[in-house]
């Protein structure tokens, strides 16, 4: 049980949610502290890829790139609808 997953909060979740994660005791990065504000989609998904993270996003361009070439699939991402 000693695997967890660890979540990349992109910069369309507020960090209001990154907060009550992380009173829960989950591990959680986000876009701003991350220095990846404004960096496209993909270097997103890179970043949580590498860093063995799932992406949590209201972000529907995800969408697209679940069906891209490159990544053949989005597993590592986590969307949430918008308000």
């Amino acid at each position: 049980m000693g695997n967890k997953i660890k979540f990349h909060l992109d910069e369309n979740v507020s960090y209001s949610i990154a907060l009550g994660l992380r009173h829960r005791g989950l591990d959680v990065t986000t876009t701003p502290e991350e220095n990846l504000l404004g960096v496209s989609d993909e270097i997103q998904l890179q970043f949580a890829l590498a860093n063995g993270r799932v992406i949590f996003t209201q972000d529907t361009d995800f969408l697209r790139i679940n069906q891209s070439i490159i990544y053949n699939s989005c597993r590592n991402c986590l969307l949430s609808p918008t308000k």
